[in-house]
C-alpha cells in the first residue's frame, strides 16, 4: 500500500509507532556539546551555549574568555557575548517561558539576558544566605526556579520576571539529596510549587509551610522527571529500575528493569505516552507496553522534552523523536486498508490517469469525509512540504466527491501550514509542530518572531492572519532607531514614516518616546507631529520640553483636561512671565487658567492681570478679596478702622480710578470704603457689632432704632439721602420700636415730601390701626383716603 517507504523508518513500542526524522542539519561549526553548558528552549526555542566551567577542557583557536552564545535551533547564531560576570561558577542556565536566559551563579546571583545577549537589568540575587552558602542546584520550570545551597536551604522564585525570594520549609537534611524535582505550581493544591528531594530509601516533600515524607522505600532515587501535565513522575532507582507513578506516590502504574543500574545522564519524558533515557552513545526509548527502542550515537546529545514528543540537539542536526499520529499512520502504515489509505493511493491513481482511482473511491464511498480529515489531519503533522502538499491533494481530491466535507477546513489547514513552513525554515529556525503551534497561539509566535528582530517575517504572518500589525510595526521602529544613530533625523524620519503608514492604529507618540529615550530628541519631535491622537500627543511634547507646541496642540484638541495638564506642567517648570506669554494669545487656555486661578490663586491671577494691563480686573479681584475678609470674624468685628478690608478696598478704588472707563466702579469703592469706615466707627461708638456690611438704609434704620438721630443723620448727610427716602426710613424705624409720640412729632415738623402715605403704611403693617387713623385723614389722594378709610 501506499507510503511504504515512509512507514519503514518507525519504530514500533508496544502498539505504538514512533518516527525521529531529521528537522536540521545545524549550520554552526566546530561545536562540541560536550564542552558546554547547554539550554534550549521548549517550543523550538533558541539554544544557549557556554563554556562549561566544571569541566578541564582543552582550547584550540579560541579565547581563553568564556562566551555566551545563543543560536537558533537550525544552528544559526544570533547574538554573542563575553561572560565577566562575577559570582562564580555558573550552576544553572535555562529559558523561561518568554524567552529569557537565566543564568544563576554559585554567590545566588540571577542574571537575565534577552535572545541578543543584552543583560536585562537589574540582577536579582537570592539573598545573604545563598552568598554566604554557595548554590549547588537549581531546577527550573516555565518561570520559576528553586535552588539549594552548601546549607541545605531552598530558595524558590516563582516568577523570574518579576522576581521575589522566598525560602521555603527546613529541610532538616545533612547531606545532598541524590537528586531533585519539582512539581509546578499550576498542579498543586496548594497553588505553590512543590520540591521532591529523593533521600536514602524515600522522597521528601518540600513545600514553604511544610516538609512530608512520601515514597517510602522506593530509594535510593537516582533521577526524577515530573511529566508536562504534573500527573506524573518517572524515576530511576539504585538499581536499575524505571518506575513510572503518579506525583503523589500512591502506586507504581509502570516499571522497567534497565540493562545496566547506572543512572542516565539524561531522563526526560516524550510527550506523555514515553520515557527517554540518555547514557553515553545509546537512547532508550521505554513505553508502558513492548520492548523498548534504542538508538545509537557517536556524538552527545541534549534531549529537549516537548509537549508531544522530544526534540534532540546533537553537534551536527536536530532531530524530532514523537508518538506517530493516528491519522498518519492510518495512510502510511504497511498493508493498511484504512479510507485514508486508499483515498491517498486513489489520489496516485488518478495522477497516473489509472482506473483503479475511481475503484478505490468507491470502496471507502461511505466513509469519504473520514478519509479526507483524515488526510487534512495528517498533512499538518508533516513537516516534509511537498509530503504535506500530497496529503492536502490527496484530502482535496476526496471532497471533490463529499458534499459533506466542509471546504474551510482543508483551507484552514494549507494556511496554518504555510506559517509553519515560514518558521521552520532554517533562516527562522523554528521547529514547531503543529500541536505545539496550537498551544503557542499565533500571538505569542508573532511576539517571537519580533523579538528575534525577524520583523518582516512577522508583518506577513500577521498580515496573512488577519491579525493587528501595530505590535510589529512598532517594535521595528523602536529597533530601528536605536540601530540607526549615524543616520540623519530628516532621512531616518522618512524611513519611519514610510513604515508607520503601514497600520492606521500606530502610536506615534510611543515611537517618539523611544527616540526621546534614545537622546533623539528632534527626532522625537518631529514623530510626534503625525500623532492624531492629542491625548498621546500633547504628555509627550511635554516630556521631550516642547511646551509651546503642547499647548497649542492641546487648545487646538478643544479637551479642557489637556489643556490644564500643559498649564499646570508649564506652571511649575517655567518663570510666571514666561506663562503668562504663552497664554495670552491663546483664548481657551487663558480663560482656564483664570477660571482655576480665580478659585484658588488669587495672587497669580493679580500678576497675570498687572502684566496684561488689565487694572479693573486686579481691582475686581481686590474688591472681592475684602468681601473674603469680611467672613472672618476677627476682621469684621472690632479690628481698627482703616483694617484691611479698607485698605483693599482703596488700592481697588485707585486701580478703578486709573480706567476712564469704570468711573462708576471707582465711585462706588470710593464710598464702599466710607460707608466701613463709619460702621466701624458706630460699632466702636455703640459697642454693638451689627453695623458692618449693612447698607447705607439698614445703617440710618438701625441708628433710629437705637435713639441715636444724630449718627443717621450723619449718615444722610454724608452719603447724600433724599429726603423721601430719610422720611421712608425713619418713619419704618420708629414704628418698629413702637415710638408713637416720636412719630407724631416727627410727621409735624413740616409736611413730609412723600406725603403722609409711609405713616398710614407702617401703623398697618404694624396692625396699629388706631394709629394710622391719625394719618390717613391727612392724605392727599381722596380715592385713596377713602379706601383706607374702608378696611
Amino acid at each position: 500500500m501506499a507510503g511504504v517507504s515512509i512507514a519503514a523508518e518507525w519504530q514500533l513500542l508496544g502498539d505504538k509507532y514512533y518516527r525521529k526524522p531529521e528537522i536540521y542539519q545545524l549550520r554552526w561549526k566546530n561545536i562540541d556539546l560536550a564542552r558546554n553548558k547547554v539550554a534550549c528552549a521548549p517550543f523550538g526555542g533558541p539554544i544557549a551555549l557556554i563554556r562549561d566551567d566544571s569541566k578541564i577542557v582543552q582550547l584550540y583557536a579560541e579565547s581563553a574568555l568564556r562566551k555566551l552564545r545563543i543560536f537558533t535551533s537550525s544552528g544559526h547564531q544570533i547574538s554573542e557575548t563575553i561572560w565577566r560576570n562575577p559570582g562564580g561558577r555558573l550552576i544553572g542556565l535555562s529559558w523561561t517561558d518568554n524567552q529569557t536566559l537565566i543564568c544563576i551563579t554559585q554567590d545566588g546571583t540571577v542574571y537575565r539576558y534577552d535572545i541578543h545577549c543584552k543583560l536585562i537589568e537589574p540582577n536579582v540575587s537570592l539573598g545573604h544566605e545563598c552568598f554566604e552558602h554557595s548554590v549547588v542546584e537549581c531546577v527550573f520550570w516555565g518561570n520559576g526556579v528553586v535552588c539549594m545551597n552548601e546549607a541545605f536551604q531552598l530558595f524558590c522564585v516563582s516568577d523570574l520576571g518579576n522576581p521575589k525570594v522566598s525560602k521555603l520549609a527546613d529541610t532538616g537534611l545533612e547531606e545532598f539529596p541524590v537528586c531533585m524535582a519539582v512539581i509546578e505550581p499550576q498542579y498543586t493544591m496548594s497553588g505553590n510549587v512543590e520540591v521532591l528531594l529523593a533521600v536514602g530509601d524515600h522522597v521528601l516533600l518540600v513545600e514553604e509551610d511544610g516538609v512530608q515524607t512520601v515514597g517510602e522505600g522506593l530509594g535510593p532515587l537516582q533521577k526524577m522527571v515530573v511529566s508536562h501535565n504534573g500527573k506524573l513522575m518517572a524515576s530511576f532507582t539504585h538499581d536499575g529500575q524505571l518506575l513510572v507513578m503518579p506525583t503523589d506516590f500512591s502506586s507504581i502504574i509502570f516499571e522497567y528493569a534497565c540493562e545496566s543500574a547506572l543512572a542516565p545522564e539524561q531522563l526526560v519524558w516524550c510527550g506523555m505516552d514515553s520515557v527517554l533515557l540518555y547514557w553515553d552513545d545509546m537512547l532508550l526509548m521505554v513505553g508502558p507496553y513492548g520492548d523498548p527502542v534504542r538508538y545509537l550515537y557517536d556524538d552527545p546529545i541534549i534531549l529537549i522534552p516537548e509537549c508531544d514528543g522530544a526534540r534532540i540537539l546533537s553537534n551536527s542536526n536536530m532531530e524530532f523523536l514523537q508518538r506517530v499520529p493516528s491519522s498518519t499512520e492510518s495512510i502510511f502504515k504497511i498493508g493498511s486498508t484504512e479510507p485514508a489509505a486508499l483515498l491517498y493511493d486513489a489520489l496516485d491513481h488518478f495522477d497516473r490517469r489509472s482506473a483503479k482511482a475511481d475503484e478505490n473511491l468507491r470502496l471507502i464511498r461511505s466513509s469519504l469525509p473520514e478519509a479526507v480529515e483524515a488526510c487534512v489531519d495528517a498533512a499538518g503533522h508533516e513537516f516534509d512540504p511537498s509530503l504535506q502538499q500530497t496529503l492536502l491533494r490527496a484530502a482535496s481530491y476526496g471532497q471533490a466527491f463529499c458534499s459533506q466535507f466542509q471546504r474551510e477546513s482543508i483551507q484552514e489547514m494549507s494556511k496554518t501550514l504555510r506559517v509553519l513552513n515560514a518558521v521552520r525554515s532554517p533562516e527562522i529556525g523554528i521547529p514547531l509542530s503543529i500541536h505545539q503551534y496550537k498551544l503557542l497561539t499565533p500571538s505569542v509566535l508573532i511576539g517571537r518572531l519580533v523579538n528575534a528582530h525577524q520583523h518582516l517575517l512577522a508583518l506577513r504572518i500577521s498580515d496573512y492572519l488577519g491579525m493587528n500589525q501595530e505590535v510589529v510595526i512598532m517594535h521595528w521602529a523602536c529597533a530601528k532607531l536605536s540601530v540607526s544613530s549615524a543616520i540623519p533625523d530628516a532621512t531616518l524620519l522618512e524611513i519611519l514614516l514610510d513604515k508607520l503608514k503601514l497600520s492606521r492604529s500606530i502610536s506615534y507618540a510611543a515611537v517618539a518616546a523611544h527616540a526621546d529615550q534614545i537622546g533623539r530628541r528632534k527626532l522625537a519631535a518631529m514623530l510626534v507631529e503625525h500623532e492624531p491622537l492629542s491625548s498621546k500627543q500633547v504628555p509627550l511634547l511635554l516630556g521631550i520640553g516642547e511646551e509651546d507646541t503642547a499647548l497649542s496642540k492641546a487648545t487646538e484638541s478643544g479637551d479642557t483636561d489637556l489643556v490644564y495638564l500643559v498649564l499646570f506642567h508649564i506652571w511649575q517648570k517655567r518663570p510666571a512671565l514666561e506663562l503668562f506669554g504663552m497664554i495670552q494669545a491663546r483664548p481657551l487656555a487663558r480663560d482656564l487658567f483664570i477660571c482655576y486661578a480665580r478659585c484658588y490663586k488669587h495672587e497669580f491671577l493679580k500678576d497675570f492681570f498687572l502684566s496684561t494691563g488689565q487694572l479693573h480686573d486686579v481691582a475686581f479681584l481686590l474688591w472681592k478679596e475684602s468681601w473674603e475678609t469680611a467672613k472672618n470674624p476677627m476682621a469684621s468685628r472690632g479690628s481698627p478702622l482703616h483694617g484691611p478690608r479698607v485698605k483693599l478696598i482703596e488700592k481697588a478704588q485707585n486701580l478703578f480710578a486709573e480706567t476712564k472707563e469704570h468711573v462708576f466702579e471707582s465711585k462706588a469703592a470710593e464710598e464702599h470704603a466710607k460707608l466701613l469706615k463709619l460702621q466701624h466707627e458706630l460699632e466702636v461708638s455703640t459697642k454693638q457689632p451689627i453695623f458692618v456690611d449693612s447698607s447705607i438704609s439698614d445703617t440710618i434704620r438701625t441708628c433710629i432704632v437705637l435713639g441715636n438721630h444724630r449718627a443717621a443723620l450723619k449718615v444722610k448727610t454724608e452719603f447724600k439721602v433724599s429726603e423721601k427716602r430719610w422720611y421712608w426710613l425713619k418713619v419704618f424705624a420708629l414704628v418698629t420700636i413702637r415710638d408713637w409720640d416720636a412719630l407724631e412729632k416727627f410727621s409735624k415738623e413740616k409736611r413730609p415730601p412723600t406725603g403722609f402715605k409711609p405713616f398710614v403704611e407702617a401703623c398697618i403693617d404694624a396692625d396699629e390701626k388706631s394709629e394710622a387713623v391719625k394719618y390717613i385723614s391727612k392724605l392727599a389722594d381722596p380715592r385713596e383716603k377713602q379706601r383706607r378709610m374702608h378696611e
